[in-house]
């Protein structure tokens, strides 16, 4: 089932990524802000190469992380979408990929309701066009702001469902994990009633 070209919310474009998306992503992932809760910042050509796996898992799984632009200016301002988680932990069960969603946004753009808005539209992709069982999101528990628009957008946290990081070394400040989760049939309680 292939992606759509684009979604829109009120304010935002979720497009596919373009060339001239590198320039201001870059600077992004070199801000220490927007990357506190990672690692570390990330060079242009660490970008480059994320635009590269977003493109390749699109073209594996038929959905990504959109790039998201700013209906009002044109600006790119980040990123929101879903993903196949990429290791394995407690919460991946079954045959079926675990599948989570993501944002990151550049930091003038922080505390405006992006990130709830365009992840309010990839959970109604997830649910609606992929049929999607559940949605997992996660991050570490120092990331409030993050764990808000989880909780804004009707994700539920079990803190038995909290995990240590596979991919990060065993004592790592950010190796503790967060798990929010939301089901289908949550995401369609919380629906606005269709208006066909």
């Amino acid at each position: 089932m292939n992606a759509p070209l684009e979604l829109q919310t009120e304010r935002l474009l979720l497009r596919r990524w373009r060339d001239d998306d590198l320039t201001p992503f870059a600077a992004m992932v070199a801000d220490p802000e927007v990357m506190r809760y990672f690692p570390g910042t990330q060079s242009t050509a660490e970008a480059a190469a994320l635009i590269e796996r977003v493109h390749a898992h699109l073209a594996e799984h038929g959905f990504g992380l959109w790039a998201l632009e700013r209906k009002d200016n044109g600006a790119f301002i980040g990123f929101t979408g879903l993903g196949v988680v990429g290791f394995e932990a407690p919460f991946c069960k079954g045959s079926a990929p675990t599948i989570e969603i993501g944002w990151r946004l550049a930091r003038s753009q922080w505390r405006q309701g992006f990130a709830s808005e365009a992840a309010r539209a990839s959970l109604a992709f997830a649910f609606d066009h992929l049929q999607l069982a559940e949605v997992v999101a996660f991050t570490v528990p120092a990331n409030q702001a993050s764990r808000g628009v989880m909780t804004k957008i009707g994700m539920q946290r079990d803190p038995a469902d909290d995990f240590q990081h596979p991919n990060l070394p065993g004592g790592h400040p950010l190796r503790e994990h967060v798990l929010y989760r939301i089901n289908r049939a949550q995401w369609l309680a919380q629906k606005p009633p269709s208006l066909d």
